[in-house]
C-alpha cells in the first residue's frame, strides 16, 4: 500500500513541476521538452529523489502509448486543405530524406565509435526521423506562425517518418542478431509498414469520422470514442504487420476533417491528453537514462549530433525536396533546421535492448545525447530563425475565447469573444462596423457591466464585446478587430497598398511604369504570382519583380485574392 501511495505521490509531484515549467520555458527561452527531459533526470537514480527505473520493456510500452496520443491528437489537428502545398515534399522527406539522414549518419557513427558498417547504420536509423512530438509541441508553443508550404510540410513529414526509422530499424536489429531476411522479405516488410497504414488508417479513420458525427453521446463521452477508436487502428494494423504510428495520424487526420459538434468536445479534451502524453513520456526517458553512463558517449555523441544538425539533416532536406519541389531557398534553410528529434529515436533505441543486440546501452546513450543536443540547439532557435529564414507570416487577432452553441449538428453557430483593442474603433457607432451578413453581437461589456448594445451605441476601448457567427466569419471578424500593432505588423510586412488578384497584369505596369513579356500581359495578378513562385502560392509568398515586392496577403483555396505591395 505504501508503495502505491508513494508513486501517487511521486507522479502528482512530477507532473505539477512539468506543467508549472511551463512558465519557465516561456520566459528563460528553454524548450518545453528539454526541460520534461531533464525534470525526468533529476528525479532518476542519480538526482534528487534517486528513483531506481530501469524497466526498458515498460518504458517501450509507455513510449509507445504515449506517441500513439500525440500523433491522433496530431493528426485531428491537420486540416487536409495544407496536404495540396506539403504533401509530396513531406513523403519526400519522410522516406528518401530519412534514408539519407541515416546513412550519413550510420557512415560517421562508425568512423567516430568504431563499429562495424551494420552497427554504425543501427546508430543512423534510431535517430533518422523527426519527432512528431516535438515538431507539433515546438510549432505550437513558440507562438511562430509559419507560412503555409514550411509549416504544413514539417507538421506531416514528422507525422509520417515513423514507419521509415521503424522499418531500418527493425531490420538492422535483426541483421545483428542474425535473423537475416532476404531481400524480398524486407522489401515486403516496407510495403506492409506503408502500405497497411496507409489504408488501415485512411479507411478506418473515415468511418471512425461518420460514427463520431453520426451517434448521439454525452459531451464528455466522444473524446473516449475518438480515442478507443484510434488505439484499435493503431493495435489492429501493428497486429497485421503495418506501421500503427501512420495509421493513428492518418486515422486522426480523417476524424478532424469530418466537420460536426464532436469535434468541439474532441479536440479540448485531446489537447489535454497530448500534453500529458508528451509530459508522461519524456518523464520516463529521463528517468530511464544514467547520467554519469551517458557522459562516456557525451563527446562522440556530440559530433554525431552536430553532424545530424549541420551536415545530414541539411543534406538530406537539399536532395529529397530542392530538385522536385519550388522552394525558395531561405525556406528549405528552414525546413533543414528544424529536424527535430525527440521522443521517437530514445524509444526506437530501446528496441537493440529488448532484441539482445550487443552493446546496446551505447545506441541508448547516444540517441539520448542526440536528442538533447537538438532540442537546444535547433528547438531554442527555432523563434529566431523562422525570422531569419523570413518564413513566418504575421498572426492577425484571434477571438479571445470561442465555443459553439450547439444548435445545430453541422456548421453550428459560435460565440465569438472579442477586446476592442484597436484604437480606430474607438467611438465608431456598431451600425458603423462592417460585420459578415452572418454574425452579430449579442453583448457588450464596458468595465464589467453588461450593456445592450444598439446601432447608436459608440465603442470604447477595452469593451469586451461577444459575436454569435460561424467559424467562415472568423476572417472578417479578425481584420475588423485587428489592433493598431497587429494592422503595423502586417503593413510592415504585406505593404501598405493591396491589390485584387484579379486585377489584370498590364493595368498595373501602365500605372506603375513596368515592363511585361506579352505573354504576361494577358495574365491576372494572381496568376502572375502563381507562375512565379511555382504553383501552390501561401499567404506571406513573397515576389521580388522590378525592386518591388508583391506579396501575397490573402487566398481563398488555391486562389490568390489579394496582393500587397511592399516597397522595399
Amino acid at each position: 500500500m505504501d508503495a502505491i501511495n508513494t508513486l501517487f505521490m511521486l507522479s502528482g509531484l512530477l507532473i505539477a513541476l512539468s506543467v508549472l515549467a511551463s512558465r519557465l520555458s516561456s520566459l528563460v527561452g528553454l524548450p518545453l521538452l528539454l526541460i520534461f527531459l531533464g525534470l525526468g533526470m533529476l528525479a532518476g537514480e542519480e538526482g534528487l529523489l534517486g528513483i531506481q527505473f530501469d524497466d526498458y520493456t515498460l518504458a517501450f510500452t509507455i513510449g509507445h502509448l504515449a506517441l500513439a496520443m500525440i500523433l491522433l491528437d496530431g493528426g485531428l489537428r491537420t486540416r487536409l486543405k495544407t496536404f495540396r502545398v506539403g504533401f509530396r515534399p513531406a513523403l519526400s522527406l519522410a522516406t528518401l530524406g530519412v534514408f539519407i539522414t541515416s546513412g550519413l549518419i550510420g557512415l560517421l557513427a562508425m568512423w567516430i565509435f568504431d563499429l562495424s558498417l551494420l552497427q554504425g547504420l543501427l546508430v543512423g536509423a534510431i535517430v533518422g526521423s523527426t519527432d512528431a512530438a516535438a515538431v507539433f509541441s515546438m510549432l505550437s508553443g513558440r507562438g511562430v506562425n509559419l507560412n503555409e508550404r514550411v509549416g504544413a510540410t514539417l507538421e506531416i513529414e514528422s507525422g509520417t517518418n515513423d514507419p521509415m526509422a521503424i522499418f531500418l530499424t527493425l531490420v538492422l536489429v535483426e541483421m545483428l542478431v542474425g535473423q537475416v531476411s532476404g531481400t524480398a522479405d524486407t522489401l515486403l516488410l516496407l510495403v506492409q509498414q506503408f502500405g497497411l497504414g496507409l489504408s488501415i488508417g485512411v479507411g478506418a479513420g473515415w468511418l471512425s469520422g461518420k460514427l463520431l458525427r453520426w451517434v448521439d453521446l454525452a459531451p464528455g463521452l466522444y473524446s473516449l470514442l475518438a480515442l478507443a477508436l484510434g488505439f484499435c487502428v493503431f493495435g489492429l494494423t501493428s497486429f497485421l504487420g503495418g506501421s500503427g504510428f501512420l495509421a493513428i495520424y492518418l486515422a486522426g487526420l480523417m476524424i478532424g476533417n469530418q466537420p460536426g459538434r464532436h469535434l468541439n468536445f474532441i479536440l479540448p479534451v485531446h489537447d489535454g491528453l497530448a500534453w500529458l502524453s508528451q509530459i508522461g513520456l519524456f518523464l520516463v526517458l529521463g528517468l530511464l537514462v544514467t547520467p554519469s553512463e551517458m557522459i562516456e558517449y557525451a563527446l562522440p555523441a556530440s559530433l554525431v549530433a552536430l553532424a545530424l544538425i549541420f551536415v545530414a539533416r541539411p543534406l538530406a532536406v537539399l536532395i529529397s525536396i530542392k530538385p522536385f519541389f519550388k522552394f525558395r531557398w531561405r525556406e528549405t534553410g528552414f525546413i533543414a533546421w528544424v529536424g527535430l528529434r525527440g521522443a521517437v529515436p530514445i524509444v526506437l533505441a530501446i528496441f537493440p535492448v529488448i532484441g539482445g543486440v550487443e552493446n546496446a546501452s551505447l545506441y541508448f546513450n547516444v540517441a539520448f545525447a542526440v536528442v538533447l543536443l537538438s532540442l537546444l540547439v535547433q528547438g531554442g532557435t527555432l523563434g529566431w530563425m523562422a525570422r531569419l529564414m523570413k518564413v513566418e507570416v504575421p498572426s492577425s487577432v484571434t477571438p479571445n475565447q470561442r465555443g459553439p452553441l450547439g444548435i445545430l449538428p453541422e456548421n453550428d453557430f459560435e460565440m465569438f469573444v472579442y477586446r476592442v483593442e484597436n484604437s480606430d474603433l474607438e467611438d465608431v457607432p456598431i451600425r458603423l462596423l462592417r460585420f459578415p451578413s452572418g454574425a452579430l453581437i449579442s453583448a457588450l461589456f464596458r468595465d464589467h457591466v453588461m450593456l445592450h448594445p444598439k446601432g447608436s451605441t459608440r465603442l470604447q476601448l477595452n469593451d469586451v464585446i461577444c459575436v454569435i457567427g460561424r467559424s467562415e466569419d472568423l476572417p472578417a471578424l479578425n481584420r475588423l478587430f485587428n489592433g493598431d500593432a497587429k494592422l503595423k505588423q502586417e503593413r510592415a510586412f504585406f505593404g501598405t497598398f493591396t491589390f485584387a488578384g484579379e486585377a489584370r497584369m498590364q493595368d498595373i505596369a501602365d500605372a506603375y511604369g513596368l515592363t511585361l513579356s506579352q505573354a504576361e500581359k494577358e495574365m491576372t495578378l494572381a496568376d502572375f504570382i502563381s507562375l512565379r513562385v511555382g504553383g501552390h502560392p501561401v499567404v506571406g509568398d513573397d515576389v521580388d519583380w522590378h525592386g518591388i515586392h508583391w506579396v501575397v496577403s490573402e487566398m481563398e483555396g488555391n486562389t490568390v485574392t489579394k496582393v500587397g505591395l511592399r516597397l522595399y
